[in-house]
């Protein structure tokens, strides 16, 4: 093993991380080669520095005349050297800004300076390598994001262990999870959670936020080490009142010294950039010192420079922008309004619905899911698109509707035509 891994893997020792890091991830290191050198170099090298490979002139970087005015806000700087590894470090400490504005529980709480990564796919893709092995179990719910399992199961070969996402009042299923980490007890767990969820649209309410909060702490207190990861793609798109509007991360914190919080969460819907691929990782936990979260975040910089090198420049640039505009916060409440009246029609038509088909509670975020009888959401999905309407089949029994994406005025075209069509196959 690199020595360097070895002295981040011993700054790590009695730490919950150093039970919780995957082979690959005790493996994992940030090289002292070109770019730390490069590094270096930018600070003390005020003659000539012949370090990176980018052409500049005077200082400048070289372009393209035919790129450069498709970027008329940024300037050269801005648009076309590379990006440090873990990020513009402007933006880092904008985002965490950001995440203690949204979250103000989290004031005064230790946890690391977000790590700058591309889209939330990587984010997840980088947290499971640095700590789950192949045979590892993580857990989720049974509503849970379709990447989770290519990433998961497929590339790393995690076992994906499925608790059912609701009970039979329609109320998350806690008990349901408590038996799941119960099953990992005195031993490892990975936690996936992800509020407001995809593809159900539901947030757990303040009430069922203290209850998960207190069976994860119990199950710590067991001596089992858990890392949760808080998925918060769709984080700040509440609609209904007694929503947990803070993240998890923020309890999760501080709440005990077994517990590991990794947030994930993007500028994808938060700032309404999807194509940016700009996202973040954070870590925090009881116990840990600053010089615990420079290793940590030296191994997730070993993981992006060694897979993507790091992450697009400026896209960065823009989303920095965007975040330090004196419109931020009105333009972000405009569209959060936009998306709420959605949802608001979509409740209505819900309940306006005589086929067989039930929705799932919903409450937040982009979507809402139907169940559908006898296994038959594809054929649904399928008689719908010769109609000339697109949904996706998510599950043999569920249909999913993304209302985030339908102008208000054509939702009820497209729940007239959902529960016409499933009257016709069902009933």
């Amino acid at each position: 093993m690199n020595t360097i891994a070895l002295e981040l893997n011993k700054s790590l020792e009695g730490t919950v991380v150093d039970s919780l890091l995957s082979e690959l991830g005790r493996r994992m290191y940030f090289p002292k080669g070109i770019i730390s050198q490069s590094a270096e170099a930018k600070k003390l090298a005020n003659r000539i520095d012949a370090t990176i490979g980018i052409a500049t002139e005077k200082g400048e970087p070289l372009f393209l005349d035919s790129i450069r005015e498709a970027l008329p806000g940024l300037s050269a700087k801005e648009a076309f050297p590379y990006a440090p590894t873990a990020g513009i470090p402007l933006l880092r400490e904008e985002w965490k800004k950001e995440i203690l504005k949204k979250n103000p529980s989290l004031v005064n709480k230790s946890f690391s300076l977000p790590v700058v990564v591309t889209g939330l796919t990587h984010a997840i893709s980088i947290i499971l390598d640095l700590f789950a092995n192949q045979g590892d179990t993580v857990i989720v719910p049974d509503f849970f994001w379709d990447n989770y399992q290519l990433i998961a199961a497929d590339r790393l070969q995690v076992n994906l262990s499925e608790f059912p996402f609701f009970n039979t009042e329609g109320r998350l299923n806690l008990e349901g999870l408590s038996s799941s980490l119960r099953s990992c007890r005195g031993g490892k767990a990975i936690l996936m959670l992800n509020f407001p969820n995809n593809p159900t649209g539901y947030t757990l309410s303040n009430d069922e936020a203290v209850r998960m909060i207190a069976l994860i702490r119990g199950e710590a207190e067991h001596n089992t080490k858990i890392a949760v990861v808080c998925d918060d793609a769709y984080f700040g798109l509440f609609f209904e009142e007694g929503l947990r509007t803070e993240s998890l991360f923020s309890d999760l914190v501080d709440l005990h010294p077994n517990i590991l919080a990794v947030k994930a969460d993007a500028a994808t819907k938060e700032e309404l950039v999807w194509g940016f691929r700009v996202g973040f990782v954070s870590y925090g936990a009881q116990g840990l010192e600053q010089r615990h979260y420079e290793a940590l975040i030296q191994k997730t910089m070993g993981l992006i420079r060694s897979s993507i090198s790091c992450s697009g420049t400026p896209t960065q640039y823009l989303v920095l922008k965007g975040l330090t505009d004196a419109r931020h916060e009105s333009n972000k409440n405009a569209t959060f309004i936009t998306v709420k009246n959605r949802y608001l029609r979509v409740k209505e038509l819900v309940l306006r619905m005589k086929g067989p088909l039930k929705s799932f509670p919903f409450n937040s975020g982009y979507f809402m899911t139907f169940r559908v009888p006898g296994n038959r959401a594809e054929e649904l999905r399928l008689a719908l698109l010769q109609k000339g309407i697109g949904t996706i089949a998510i599950r043999p029994d569920c249909l999913r509707l993304a209302y985030s994406s339908v102008d208000i005025d054509k939702l009820d075209e497209l729940f007239s035509c959902v529960d016409d069509e499933a009257m016709t196959l069902f009933c």
